[in-house]
């Protein structure tokens, strides 16, 4: 017989985050406000206009040293 003994996994923290959403309706994609490359991108899925929203996401940190945005 198999006993499995599984660790109760750790909650991953989340937070409430800025992200870019495409305003394409036929696009699901958004990214994270701290890893875009523009102030205003666009979708790198389709090329659209992405418009600025928010998500409850887990946190993630961008520790890029060149993460500067480009107009």
């Amino acid at each position: 017989m198999y006993n499995s003994r599984k660790k109760p996994m750790d909650e991953i923290p989340e937070e409430i985050t800025t992200v870019w959403n495409c305003v394409s309706d036929t696009c699901n994609g958004w990214m994270r406000d701290n890893f875009a490359f523009s102030v205003e991108p666009t979708c790198p899925i389709c090329g659209s206009a992405m418009v600025k929203g928010e998500k409850k996401l887990a946190v993630l940190n961008n520790t890029s040293f060149n993460h500067t945005k480009q107009s």
